[in-house]
């Protein structure tokens, strides 16, 4: 059986840390979609990290990491993230990345860049990282393969064809400089020496580690909500962020993803722009929060950006959760909360004078106000607590609410940011 880590949110619900501790006990992990537009921040005995690319289980001597087909692959900072880490004394990781995954170009994140700025006001909030112009590429059959490196006449040949549709917009869009054609090969033939040592046929690798019983653990990037398809669309990411599509980002068969751990935070936070309707609008509430909150404070781990802050989001989470398939939630960041007074969760969504529990489209989600229920917090700290009983029974009934709201039982509860600051239940 294969295990998904997945979010049920905007992202930055603390999957980083959940995948670092279920890849204990996998043999393999794979980054299934996303690129470098996401950070997963991890606290182990090496340090501290921010991972962008890598999959977050690098830092086991006995897994093989790997980058699936799916995935937005950003050979530079692959690179650099392996230094990174190595650097810091972390064993040469297993790394292997697929044949079949696509290549971030360096006019992909130009284009990201120069869209943010013709739009200004009206921005998605874009990390800059060339996500939504490459996803643009591979589906309008564009895009590069990490294989198509090795043939070089092939690639000229694709690169000139591209360069004449991209030119027309840099002049007549964007106002900038046209692409060079030599100057992209150079630096393919740069791409080509760095990604090398680590291509494989990960299709047929994950095939014959699955034929002997090997542990697969498929690392998601981003959280439901930031779904092209079931997202707050238009601002969401551009590939899926749904466990499904483990099995096409990885290519291996759906039914064998039979655990699907959906990681829940237990406040709300989002990083750019986009619908949240239990946004705290109190701002010094919401810097309190947000300064006491994560490891060091809600910051993109990619973009550094001060996270946008919200109480817990019953209609949302339950909707994630869903849309995610979710098997079991692991509870995150429980151990913030312990200075407050009272918890407000909003468990509804007035719309148009009426109450509804389901999470609606974007259209009417903009009209959405909060319905809350509050709780009475803990007033304590719990960190360093490990069973269940021995949490303060308001906290337990603030997971206990949480639980039977989302309709999905939950497993595991975070409260701290190092690898074993855990509670199994």
């Amino acid at each position: 059986m294969i295990t998904a880590v997945v979010g049920a949110n905007w992202g930055d619900e603390g999957k980083g840390k959940i995948t670092d501790m279920l890849g204990e006990e996998s043999d393999i992990i794979v980054r299934f979609q996303g690129g470098a537009n996401a950070g997963h921040t991890i606290v182990n005995d090496y340090g501290k990290f921010a991972l962008h690319i890598l999959p977050s289980g690098v830092f086991y001597d006995h897994t093989t990491s790997i980058i699936g087909n799916g995935v937005a692959l950003n050979i530079p900072e692959l690179v650099k993230e392996i230094r990174e880490i190595t650097d810091k004394g972390v064993p040469m990781p297993k790394i292997k990345v697929s044949d079949r995954a696509q290549i971030v170009m360096p006019y992909h994140i130009l284009f990201d860049e120069y869209e943010e700025e013709r739009l200004a006001g009206k921005s998605f909030g874009s990390t800059k990282s060339g996500i939504a112009p490459f996803y643009s590429d591979k589906y309008a059959k564009i895009g590069i393969q990490v294989s198509e490196l090795f043939d070089e006449a092939e690639l000229r040949e694709k690169l000139e064809g591209i360069a004449v549709k991209k030119n027309i917009l840099l002049e007549h869009l964007y106002h900038k400089p046209a692409l060079d054609v030599d100057e992209l090969m150079q630096t393919m033939s740069e791409y080509k020496k760095m990604i090398e040592p680590y291509v494989c046929d990960v299709g047929t690798f994950l095939f014959n580690a699955r034929k002997e019983g090997k542990r697969i653990l498929l690392e998601g990037q981003l959280g439901s909500l930031k779904d092209p398809d079931h997202g707050i669309y238009p601002m969401v990411t551009s590939s899926s962020t749904l466990a499904g599509y483990g099995a096409i980002g990885a290519g291996v068969p759906p039914y064998e993803i039979g655990r699907i751990v959906t990681v829940v935070k237990a406040y709300s936070s989002a990083v750019g722009a986009g619908e949240f309707v239990s946004e705290i609008e109190d701002e010094a509430e919401a810097d309190e929060l947000r300064r006491r909150g994560g490891d060091g404070g809600e910051y993109g781990a990619t973009t550094g950006r001060p996270r946008r802050m919200g109480w817990f989001d019953a209609v949302a989470s339950r909707y994630g959760c869903r849309v995610q398939g979710a098997t079991e939630v692991a509870l995150t960041v429980l151990d913030v909360l312990g200075y407050l007074d009272e918890l407000p969760i909003c468990v509804g969504y007035e719309i148009d004078g009426k109450v509804t529990r389901d999470f609606p489209t974007t259209n009417l989600l903009k009209k959405a106000k909060p319905v809350y229920e509050t709780l009475p917090g803990w007033k304590c700290d719990i960190d360093g607590i490990r069973e269940y009983d021995k949490l303060p029974e308001n906290c337990r009934k603030y997971i206990e609410f949480i639980e039977k709201e989302l309709e999905v039982p939950i497993k595991m509860v975070s409260n701290g940011p190092g690898r074993h600051d855990i509670i199994y239940r």
